[in-house]
């Protein structure tokens, strides 16, 4: 019985869930996340922890795979709306093992050439 716990415990889908969890709450802290971003979390949870349901959670196993379902597809839409160079750096950040820290403000630069309108006649 134990074996079986822990072989379910350490299956792919969880590890999956487990890294987007804890890169989720990295970049709820992220300061260059925009707000609106930050919501599909939120409103995720809110989803579950709610007695309305699409299917209701007095079904067995079909209202818990429902809330898996949920918490799945907004983990995973979060991440991808999230900025690709915020994703990158808490990525590696967490790969390396280091402690929360924001990214630092030099990080975007755009390099760009200023032209008067009449140099590009």
């Amino acid at each position: 019985m134990a074996v079986r716990v822990m072989s379910w415990l350490s299956s792919p889908l969880l590890r999956t869930l487990a890294s987007h969890a804890r890169l989720t709450m990295r970049l709820l802290r992220e300061p260059r996340v925009p707000l609106l971003i930050k919501a599909l979390p939120v409103l995720a949870a809110a989803y579950v922890i709610s007695p309305l349901d699409f299917v209701p959670d007095v079904l067995p196993v079909l209202g818990q795979l429902d809330d898996c379902g949920v918490i799945l597809v907004a983990l995973g839409a979060f991440v991808k709306l999230c900025p690709a160079g915020a994703v990158d750096f808490h990525g590696t950040a967490m790969a390396q093992g280091r402690k929360y820290s924001p990214m630092p403000l030099g990080s975007e630069i755009v390099d760009a050439e200023f032209r008067r309108e009449e140099d590009v006649r």
